[in-house]
């Protein structure tokens, strides 16, 4: 599902509405007629939407991720996805506990455009690095970034984590998938190359590597990696389902 088949940016235009303008062909922008009648849609919301598109087409040509981040509600923001896909940065960090004013980030790994970057904490993970990481991005892809990988490392860097951001735990909440990243990447089919490792196993190779354990550092960074690159698989996966489940199902008028 692409940005232009959406309406619900739209004062006045709930799931309902939307659902209706798709069943009455306005699958699309392009396709919106604002004299076709569509139940709970008055003249003022057509205006209303009207507007939008003008607005909105010429925002999508700037490539402008932040306006339609702030137009969409946030449970709706997995719909940015398919648009900004070769501009989303998948990351992940590795830290020494669960206390961001405490514990300290060891490792953030990147995804973006096919490439991985890993900054290990001592050698290259500064705030300089992680802002030219995230400014080459339109949109973040996390698994529970909101809560803990975006604050642990504005904590931990000084550092404003502004772009928009796509937290996969949610979205794969609305599908019916719960629990961790890798129980949900095992019920999707996702492979990993690596055996999985526990966050506690990511502790206790850090500290083997402070210890002078190089290899225990590679396995950690390999782990990190994957992880990042995972979620690239899990954005695809999660947002062709809520695709098939909003959009594709629209116009048998099921659901709402």
């Amino acid at each position: 599902m692409r940005i232009e088949n959406s309406f619900i940016p739209v004062e006045g235009v709930g799931e309902t509405t939307e659902r209706r303008l798709w069943e009455r062909g306005a699958t699309t922008w392009d396709e919106f007629d604002p004299g076709v009648d569509v139940p709970g849609m008055g003249a003022t919301t057509a205006d209303r939407i009207e507007s939008f598109i003008a607005d909105a087409l010429a925002r999508l040509d700037d490539g402008d991720a932040d306006y339609f981040d702030r137009k969409f509600p946030s449970g709706e923001r997995w719909r940015l996805y398919e648009n900004f896909r070769e501009e989303t940065c998948f990351f992940d960090i590795e830290t020494t506990g669960l206390d961001e004013r405490r514990d300290r980030v060891t490792t953030v790994s990147f995804h973006q455009g096919g490439e991985t970057t890993t900054l290990v904490a001592g050698e290259d993970l500064t705030a300089r690095r992680l802002r030219e990481q995230f400014a080459d991005a339109s949109l973040l892809a996390t698994f529970n970034g909101a809560r803990f990988d975006v604050p642990f490392l504005e904590t931990s860097f000084d550092v404003d984590v502004d772009t928009p951001h796509l937290d996969l735990m949610y979205p794969a909440k609305r599908i019916g998938l719960s629990g961790g990243l890798k129980p949900i990447e095992k019920q999707l089919g996702i492979e990993r190359d690596r055996p999985d490792i526990s966050g506690r196993d990511a502790v206790r190779l850090w500290r083997e590597y402070e210890r002078g354990d190089e290899e225990a550092l590679a396995t950690l960074v390999s782990y990190n990696r994957e992880d990042t690159v995972n979620l690239r698989a899990l954005a695809d996966a999660v947002c062709a389902a809520l695709d098939e489940e909003v959009f594709v199902a629209a116009p048998d008028g099921d659901g709402d």
